[in-house]
């Protein structure tokens, strides 16, 4: 895979994360969309401000793992960026002044490119183990590591 060149005052590991092997992760499925490099919203607010038919395609050996979903109900889908460089431990965001931690941001060029968004269930095939959704700022084809439902007890930080 081809790296985008690193914008003035980002740093580069010494190392490539991907050589790492501590654990092994299953890809539960993937995420359909209509965006590829070029044209992928930056985040899920812009996506959401683009209309575009999104889905998740499950494996169809997972499909139990749907029962008690709902359209309509919000989740959480944590993904795996799989085409972005994993060896940028400091970024120059466009959207702000000077450098910044790669923890201090949720672009997906990070260690372990997981990314995350809460989204609302449009649609739901169980059978065929398709789940759509309303939005999501990922490529076409993008490997899904979990579904969480989004609970606001849980999800929502107390008032201080």
């Amino acid at each position: 895979m081809t790296h985008l060149e690193a914008r003035p005052g980002e740093v580069e590991l010494d190392f490539d994360p991907a050589t790492e092997t501590d654990a092994s992760v299953m890809f539960i499925g993937h995420i359909r969309s209509p965006w590829k490099r070029g044209d992928c919203p930056a985040n899920i607010r812009k996506a959401r401000e683009r209309t575009c038919e999104a889905w998740i395609e499950l494996d169809p050996r997972l499909v139990q793992g749907l029962n008690g979903l709902k359209v309509g109900q919000q989740i959480v889908l944590i993904y795996w960026m799989h085409e972005t460089r994993r060896d940028i431990i400091v970024q120059s965001p466009r959207h702000s002044e000077g450098t910044r931690g790669v923890f201090s941001l949720r672009s997906p060029l990070r260690p372990n490119p997981l990314a995350m968004s809460s989204v609302r269930i449009t649609s739901l095939d169980p059978d065929r183990g398709n789940v759509g959704i309303d939005a999501i700022d990922c490529f076409d084809g993008t490997p899904l590591v979990d579904i969480k439902p989004w609970v606001p007890t849980i999800d929502l930080l107390p008032d201080e």
